[in-house]
């Protein structure tokens, strides 16, 4: 009963590695194979294929072995009864018949044959699986002789069929070992390609995220492997050479491309008040009010331009320990004088930073919020803190466009430019939480709830613990 669960189970288990392999198989027809499938289907296969080897191996030349002693025995037991009727026949003078009458009391569990010179059967054993040639068993045959002359022969009959019934009921045992040995080594080759793809994919990551905007971006820790070590200080030094490149560049071609807009709505005004528009109050008050508007956000674009410039290039300038809830509760206050509904959750949270900064960053999450997710409740700023790390939530009803969800932090990316947006709130966020040691992620794209998280390296002080709160 036992030996047939584990057939089963083991049986099962191939079933589904072979469709997980064929899955991935078929995956890999658009997306290419990964280097931990390459290393598990080549690891796994050759393993496999020899474990499966040794076993049909195995059953093999026990067999072998079990037929060759089963045809000595035989041989032994014919050349025995040879010379017994051989003796038999000479001292008596009897003929072969007469001597087969005389064997013929033998047990029929006996697979002895008498045969006569011209292949007549005198004696036949009474069952046929004794028999010549029956299957599952050995037949071997001996010379009767009688003064040098042929008289007959010997025939014995040895039944193997018990013998391939130990096989066959030992084969199941063969299978589950070497299928426990496909299994261990699937698992290595599995532990081998983590091992391998593991940095491969933290750096391929790192690599993403300098791609996008992150300069501050920290390099995984260092690897195992010359070679990956090789190529984690090749890409820290490809970062660092991106920021440091001349942020007049940087910022000359940023500035050129938002303000576009703004400067052609100028100079439109202008033209067609320079036309005779001024000559129609009302008509000169509205280009007047363009031009006003147009200003007003080339102030704002320069304004937040920089200061990503200068939190990019000088970093914190002046740090202390701040109470991030603090600034959360300002943060949340000033909001709620505009008629947002928000609230603070969570214990006093103490980080090593510059405190407008860190205003800044908060108010910009809270904008981002307020500006780009429904009126459906109210905005929740959640902190909390794990080891030596403090986190900030903030949620709020809504979801975040798909064609831009991996482009958040970048400059200059708004979905709500009707609102006055610059695309620059975020790329602040990144800017001041990177300068802190910290990172900044959209944890939840929504919907229902979109969740921006910022993690900031915690003070390294003893902190005064209070009871979870919540301000409304």
């Amino acid at each position: 009963m036992l030996q047939t669960l584990l057939i089963a189970l083991s049986s099962f288990g191939l079933i589904l590695f072979v469709a997980f392999v064929g899955a991935r198989l078929l995956r890999s027809r658009t997306a290419g194979l990964s280097i931990r499938m390459q290393v598990f289907i080549a690891l796994a296969s050759i393993v496999g294929a020899f474990a499966f080897g040794v076993g049909v191996l195995v059953l093999d030349r026990v067999k072998a072995r079990a037929t060759l002693l089963a045809e000595e025995s035989a041989r032994s037991e014919a050349s025995a009864i040879a010379a017994l009727v051989q003796n038999d026949m000479k001292v008596r003078d009897r003929d072969l018949e007469a001597v087969a009458q005389d064997l013929s009391v033998l047990s029929p569990d006996v697979g002895v044959t008498l045969l006569a010179v011209d292949g007549r059967a005198v004696l036949i054993p009474a069952s046929p699986e004794y028999q010549g040639g029956a299957p599952g068993s050995v037949a071997v045959t001996v010379p009767i002789e009688v003064d040098g002359a042929r008289v007959g022969s010997v025939q014995v009959v040895k039944r193997t069929l018990e013998i391939q019934r130990t096989l066959e009921d030992f084969a199941p045992t063969i299978l589950i070992i070497s299928l426990g040995l496909g299994v261990a080594a699937a698992i290595s080759a599995a532990l081998i390609g983590r091992t391998i793809a593991s940095p491969i994919e933290k750096l391929t990551d790192f690599a993403v995220r300098v791609s996008e905007g992150q300069l501050f971006a920290s390099p995984p820790a260092a690897p195992h492997g010359r070679e990956v070590m090789r190529l984690t200080q090749a890409l820290e030094i490809m970062r660092r050479e991106l920021e440091g490149r001349p942020f007049v560049e940087t910022f000359a071609a940023d500035l050129s491309h938002e303000l576009k807009n703004p400067v052609a709505a100028i100079r439109a005004s202008a033209e067609v008040l320079a036309d005779g528009a001024l000559e129609e109050p009302a008509e000169a008050a509205r280009f007047v009010q363009r031009i006003q508007e147009a200003t007003a956000r080339i102030e704002l674009l320069l304004g937040e331009l920089l200061s990503l410039a200068r939190i990019e290039a000088r970093g914190v300038e002046d740090a202390r320990v701040v109470d991030l809830r603090g600034v959360a509760q300002e943060a949340a206050a000033r909001a709620r004088d505009r008629g947002a509904k928000v609230e603070v959750h969570g214990v006093s949270s103490l980080v090593k930073g510059d405190e407008p900064w860190l205003a800044r960053l908060v108010d910009n999450l809270l904008d981002n919020a307020l500006v780009h997710g429904l009126d459906k409740g109210p905005v929740r700023l959640i902190l909390s803190r794990s080891g030596e790390q403090v986190s900030l939530s903030v949620e709020n009803p809504g979801a975040v466009s798909e064609h831009v969800r991996k482009k958040l932090f970048r400059r200059f990316v708004t979905t709500r430019p009707d609102k006055g947006g610059t695309g620059l709130g975020l790329a602040i966020v990144r800017a001041v939480a990177e300068s802190h040691g910290g990172t900044v992620r959209c944890e939840t794209a929504g919907p229902p709830s979109v969740i921006f998280v910022v993690k900031l390296p915690a003070a390294r002080q003893s902190l005064l613990t209070r009871e979870p709160s919540v301000d409304k």
